[in-house]
C-alpha cells in the first residue's frame, strides 16, 4: 500500500535542454522538482532553508542605511532565494542573474512558476539572463547586498568556469559592484576555512560563516563578509 511519504524509484525527466554551458535537466521525483546542470545535483524544492537564510544572513548584515537597500541575487535556482526577498517589504530593486534561459523560462511558463509567479509579478524584481561573471565585470550597476548560490560552493562548483568568482579576482569583482558597507553573502553546501581566508585578502571585513542545520551530514553555510566603507 502506498503512502503520502512513497517516492518513485526513477525521477521522471520533465525537460532537458543543451544550453550555453552543457546540459540541464528539470526533474521530477515524488513531489519535488529538481534541477540538474552537466549531470550535477544542484537543488530541489524539498526545503529552501538554506535559500531563504542566504538572503536573510544578508539582510541581517547590512548596517542601517536608507530604506530600499537593492539586492543582486547570483542564481535563480528553483526561486526560493527570489521569492524570500521579494516577500521582504524592505528591499528596494531586486535584480536576479541567471544564465541558463531554460531555468528562466520554466520559471516563467513552467513548472517552477509556481514557486516564482508572484516573485516574477513583483515591479521591484528584474531577471538578467546573462553570465554573472562577466555580468559583475560588466556591469554599471551597484548594489547594497549580493547574495550568490550558483555552485554548491567555492571547492565545488558546476562549470570550471565559475572557480574564478572564488579568486582574488572574482572577489574584486564582487566588491566592484557592492557599494561601500554592501554585503556578500555566498552559499556553501559544506565549510570552507580557506575561502574565509581568500574573502579577508580580498578586503572584506567583518567575514564569518553561518551554520545551516540540514538533515543529514554537515550543515550548509552562509559565508558572508562586508566591503568596507
Amino acid at each position: 500500500m502506498s503512502t503520502p511519504y512513497d517516492i518513485p524509484e526513477a525521477p521522471e525527466v520533465l525537460d532537458r535542454r543543451e544550453g550555453p554551458y552543457g546540459e540541464v535537466v528539470l526533474r521530477r521525483h515524488g513531489d519535488l522538482l529538481q534541477i540538474i546542470a552537466n549531470g550535477c545535483f544542484l537543488m530541489d524544492t524539498s526545503d529552501g532553508r538554506s535559500e531563504r537564510r542566504l538572503v536573510d544572513a544578508a539582510l541581517g548584515a547590512l548596517d542601517a542605511r536608507a530604506a530600499g537597500p537593492r539586492v543582486l541575487i547570483g542564481g535563480l535556482g528553483v526561486g526560493f532565494s527570489l521569492a524570500h526577498a521579494a516577500g521582504q517589504s524592505r528591499w528596494g530593486r531586486i535584480t536576479v542573474v541567471e544564465r541558463e534561459p531554460a531555468v528562466v523560462e520554466w520559471h516563467r511558463a513552467g513548472p517552477l512558476s509556481a514557486l516564482s509567479g508572484r516573485a516574477l509579478a513583483d515591479p521591484r524584481v528584474r531577471i538578467v539572463e546573462a553570465d554573472l561573471v562577466r555580468y559583475l565585470h560588466e556591469t554599471s550597476d551597484t548594489f547594497d547586498a549580493l547574495c550568490l548560490d550558483i555552485d554548491n560552493g567555492p571547492d565545488w562548483t558546476v562549470t570550471e568556469d565559475n572557480e574564478g568568482l572564488y579568486s582574488p579576482a572574482g572577489l574584486s569583482a564582487c566588491a566592484r559592484v557592492l557599494s561601500p558597507g554592501g554585503v556578500l553573502a555566498l552559499w556553501s553546501a559544506q565549510p570552507s576555512p580557506e575561502f574565509e581566508g581568500t574573502l579577508r585578502n580580498a578586503g572584506f571585513r567583518q567575514v564569518r560563516t553561518e551554520e545551516i542545520p540540514v538533515a543529514r551530514g554537515v550543515p550548509d553555510v552562509v559565508h558572508i563578509g562586508v566591503r568596507p566603507e
